[in-house]
């Protein structure tokens, strides 16, 4: 699968002296984007194999693993099952552009409390759920487990060997670890959380097998799903500027940590940067909702 690479030319690369290329996972596949097609790729297969005919999935209320899994699912002729975050959700989720997508595509919407949310990994809440909908086969929440990273170990290809550094924005942290067990000798990994706190450091160790990376953590905005005027400004800024829609949760994040770190000479001149475009732009609709609740500026579509 041929992704191509973006160079970005922007008047302060070019002072600064830092070539930098979007490898735009973003355009893999219209409904399931970047990261999502790669993690539920093998996941699918072993589901096949199996042979199971449901996939069940966790996930809030904007989140791209619930439109991903719902598209694949419908695609691959499977059922399925999204367990939501939030029951009052189960009175609005028609309003919400992720939901109603999710619905659309064929997924039957299970909404619980947002304390019995957090036992989702727990055996007695795994059996309810097979009490209520039989066998199925599970996807964690954000889709990240051992099969997850094989596909994500994709994403590089010969021809990325000449980047420096690979910049990748991190949820659960299946993709930046599929990066790292694929990066050559001589390049390193940055990873830049959408959540506050250092904990990923040890879910990444979980599956990367060398220590080629590091985390970027000032760049989360305040915590995952979190914006300000700010980064909505340089994210419509930077679709101007290059044509790239970048999503506010992830990517927008990641790519304004590393145009500040350029402007801080982070990088030395010459260095040179793929940042991986992880998609999530079914996102923007959803965050439109809740700016315009703020009175904040709105994302360009």
């Amino acid at each position: 699968m041929n992704i191509p690479n973006q160079h970005i030319d922007l008047p302060l690369l070019r002072e600064k002296g830092v070539a930098l290329h979007i490898k735009r996972e973003d355009t893999i596949h219209p409904l399931i984007s970047g990261n999502k097609y790669r993690k539920l790729k093998y996941n699918l297969e072993e589901a096949q194999k199996q042979g199971h005919s449901t996939l069940l999935t966790f996930g809030g209320a904007f989140s791209n693993h619930i439109a991903a899994v719902a598209c694949a699912g419908k695609e691959q002729g499977f059922e399925t099952i999204g367990v939501i975050r939030g029951e009052e959700l189960a009175h609005s989720w028609q309003d919400n552009p992720t939901l109603a997508l999710a619905h659309q595509q064929g997924m039957r919407l299970h909404f619980v409390s947002r304390g019995d949310y957090r036992n989702k990994n727990e055996a007695p809440f795994r059996h309810n759920l097979k009490e209520r909908f039989g066998e199925f086969y599970l996807l964690p929440e954000g889709g990240t487990n051992e099969l997850a990273v094989r596909g994500c170990e994709e994403i590089l290809t010969e021809t990325d060997a000449g980047f420096d550094h690979i910049c990748c924005a991190v949820g659960t942290g299946g993709t930046l670890a599929g990066l790292i067990n694929s990066v050559k000798e001589g390049q390193s990994v940055l990873g830049f959380p959408a959540l506050k706190g250092d904990f990923l450091n040890d879910d990444i160790r979980t599956f990367a097998r060398n220590d080629r990376w590091r985390l970027v953590t000032d760049y989360h905005f305040g915590g995952y799903a979190k914006v300000d005027r700010e980064l909505v400004a340089f994210i419509n800024r930077f679709r101007d500027e290059t044509g790239i829609p970048l999503d506010p949760i992830y990517t927008g994040k990641m790519l304004f940590g590393i145009f500040d770190l350029v402007k801080q000479d982070v990088f030395p001149k010459g260095t040179r940067i793929l940042a991986i475009h992880t998609g999530g732009l079914q996102g923007i609709l959803g965050m439109n909702l809740v700016l315009e609740k703020k009175n904040l500026p709105l994302l360009e579509l």
